[in-house]
C-alpha cells in the first residue's frame, strides 16, 4: 500500500516565466506558469512567497521538494545554494495556472533585481507559495482588519504590490488612506480601491527613503484621528533595524477606530512605529508595522 503523505501548508512549485512586462520605471511584472501552480492557493491580500533566483552564470534555478526543502536548502554547500528572495503575489489565475508577482528594481547591484532585469520568457525558477490542497491556514499573510475600522496604509516601492494586492480584496464600504512612496512620478501605477479609501501617490525624486512619506503618513494618522479624544502614549521596544528585524504584527485586532498597515524601509518604518504608537497613542493590537528591507544591508530569506 502506497503511504499518503500530508499536505503541507506550502510546497515547491517549480515555474517557467510565461510573460515579462515592464510597468514603468522601478516595476517589472512577471507572470509565472506550471504544471502544477493550479493548485497555488489564491489568499490575496499581502500573501508572501519565495522565489530561489539563478546562479551567476545560469538561467534556471530549483529548490529541495518536500515538507522539509528549507532545511535540504540551508545543508546545501553555498556556492550550490540558489538565493531566495520574498516577494507578494499580485494576482492569481489558478484555471490558467498563472501566477502574477511584481518586482522592484533597486539598481543592479542584487540578485532580485540582476534577474528581474533579464528574465525572459521560458526561464525556469522555483516558486515557494500556499498550497490549496491544505484546508488550515497557510500563513504569510499579514492584513488583518476588525470591523468598521479606518484604514491607514502605507509603504514605500516595496510595498506596493502588498497594498495593491491589500486593496483589491477590500469590502466596498471600506475607508481610509493609502500612502505610497515610489522613486518617480512614472513609477505612479493603477491601483483599484473602494471608494471610501483615498489613494496618495507620492514621488521621492531626489529625496531619501521616508522623505516624503513620513510626513505623509504622520499628517494622515493626524486627519484620521482627528475626531477622536487625545490619547495616551504607548512605550514601544526600540529596535535595532541594523541587527533585528522589525515585524510587528498582530494576530487579531480588537475592535479599534483605525488600523494602520506600514511596510517598507526598515528605519523608516521604525520611526512611523515610534510617531504612531507612542506619540499618537495607537493600539499596538491594531498596527501592523514590517520592515521589508535595510538601506544598506543586502536582502535575506
Amino acid at each position: 500500500m502506497t503511504e499518503t503523505l500530508p499536505i503541507a501548508p506550502w510546497r515547491v512549485f517549480t515555474v517557467t516565466v510565461r510573460a515579462v512586462r515592464r510597468l514603468s520605471p522601478s516595476f517589472t511584472r512577471v507572470t509565472f506558469t506550471g504544471a502544477d501552480l493550479d493548485r497555488f492557493a489564491d489568499n490575496g491580500y499581502d500573501q508572501r512567497i519565495k522565489l530561489a533566483l539563478p546562479l551567476a552564470g545560469q538561467r534556471a534555478a530549483t529548490l529541495p521538494h518536500g515538507a522539509d526543502w528549507y532545511a535540504q536548502w540551508r545543508a546545501l554547500p553555498e556556492h550550490l545554494r540558489n538565493p531566495i528572495r520574498t516577494y507578494t503575489v499580485r494576482a492569481v489565475r489558478p484555471h490558467l495556472a498563472e501566477v502574477d508577482v511584481d518586482l522592484v528594481l533597486h539598481g543592479d547591484g542584487g540578485p532580485a533585481t540582476r534577474w528581474a532585469r533579464r528574465a525572459t520568457v521560458g526561464d525556469e525558477i522555483a516558486l515557494v507559495g500556499p498550497d490549496a490542497g491544505y484546508d488550515g491556514n497557510h500563513g504569510g499573510v499579514e492584513f488583518r482588519q476588525s470591523a468598521g475600522s479606518t484604514l491607514l496604509l502605507a509603504g514605500d516601492e516595496t510595498a506596493v504590490p502588498a497594498i495593491s494586492g491589500i486593496c483589491a480584496r477590500l469590502p466596498v464600504d471600506a475607508r481610509g488612506t493609502v500612502v505610497l512612496e515610489v522613486p518617480e512620478a512614472a513609477d505612479v501605477l493603477p491601483l483599484v480601491a473602494p471608494p471610501g479609501v483615498e489613494v496618495r501617490w507620492l514621488p521621492r525624486g531626489t529625496g531619501g527613503y521616508g522623505s516624503r512619506l513620513v510626513p505623509a503618513v504622520t499628517a494622515a494618522a493626524g486627519e484620521l484621528l482627528a475626531s477622536e479624544a487625545s490619547r495616551a502614549a504607548q512605550p514601544v521596544p526600540d529596535v535595532d533595524v541594523d541587527t533585528e528585524i522589525l515585524w510587528e504584527v498582530p494576530e487579531e485586532v480588537p475592535p479599534v477606530p483605525l488600523y494602520a498597515w506600514l511596510a517598507g524601509e526598515a528605519g523608516v518604518i521604525r520611526t512611523l512605529r515610534r510617531h504612531l504608537v507612542a506619540e499618537r497613542g495607537l493600539d499596538r493590537r491594531a498596527v501592523a508595522f514590517m520592515g521589508y528591507w535595510r538601506l544598506g544591508q543586502a536582502d535575506v530569506s
